[in-house]
């Protein structure tokens, strides 16, 4: 089943030809980007826009999978905070980024030539609330792996089967989704979220997110559930490392990691 999905993809992004691709250096924007150098050679580049939203090790990660599979990557500055539908950080803040990010994108990519912008958005996108999805429609996105039918666990084996390194990256998304809607994003706050995440990572809990609360004060930590016990285990210096973010208080989720709990009632 991987083989044809992949053989799939390959076919519709040479039917396609040339794109500029949306690049973060995640799991499914690499893959969408080397399967397009495969296919269509020097007719494609990866855009990336770094901005305060994205962890620096984020963007380093992506740069050097550029560099490792041989991509063309075009990495602009971008500050959403400029931005008053982002920086008020409403319920559809995502569409208002996804909005500015695109059109950015387009204006640059159009400047070398690209008329096509693809992402790597995927079916299993489309079963969760996400507003930029809006955005990519209003603005003619084109999604690949929804054409091939391809989900976020066919991109993980498909990658892996490839032998990609990146195949088992975790999965990430912009810091201000750490941040309840209508509390106001600002840079000391998204600059709290990466480095507690930091501290997270070098701790052992790769997958996690930390979401702060009462404007910036209080961290809730999401670790996957099967390791909630060594969080407690290391509870003492969890808090110890965190709190030199400046964050008051610690608290662990107890229902562990998952996806955009922040949309949750």
């Amino acid at each position: 089943m991987p083989d044809n999905k992949l053989r799939k993809l390959e076919d519709i992004i040479k039917d396609t030809g040339p794109m500029a691709i949306l690049f973060s250096g995640g799991v499914d924007s690499s893959l969408l980007a080397v399967v397009s150098r495969k296919v269509l050679g020097k007719d494609h580049i990866c855009i990336l826009l770094d901005s305060p939203l994205i962890p620096g090790s984020a963007v380093d990660n992506a740069r050097k999978i550029a560099d490792e599979n041989n991509l063309e990557l075009h990495v602009l500055n971008f500050n959403p905070l400029e931005i008053r539908d982002i920086r008020k950080n409403p319920k559809d803040r995502c569409y208002h980024c996804k909005k500015q990010i695109i059109k950015t994108a387009k204006e640059y990519a159009s400047s070398l030539g690209f008329a096509i912008i693809a992402d790597g958005t995927n079916v299993s996108d489309t079963q969760t609330l996400r507003p930029g999805l809006a955005a990519c429609r209003e603005e003619g996105i084109f999604h690949p792996f929804i054409s091939a039918g391809i989900s976020k666990a066919d991109i993980r084996q498909i990658a892996r089967q490839e032998k990609y390194d990146f195949w088992g990256l975790p999965s990430s998304a912009c810091l201000a989704s750490r941040i309840p809607y209508g509390e106001m994003l600002d840079s000391g706050k998204l600059r709290k979220i990466e480095q507690g995440e930091d501290i997270l990572h070098r701790m052992g809990f790769l997958q996690c997110r930390m979401r702060l609360h009462d404007e910036g004060n209080l961290a809730r930590i999401e670790v996957p559930a099967e390791q909630i016990p060594t969080a407690v285990l290391k509870k003492d210096e969890l808090v110890r490392h965190l709190k030199t973010t400046g964050i008051t208080h610690v608290c662990l989720d107890l229902k562990g990691y998952r996806s955009a709990s922040m949309d949750e009632t």
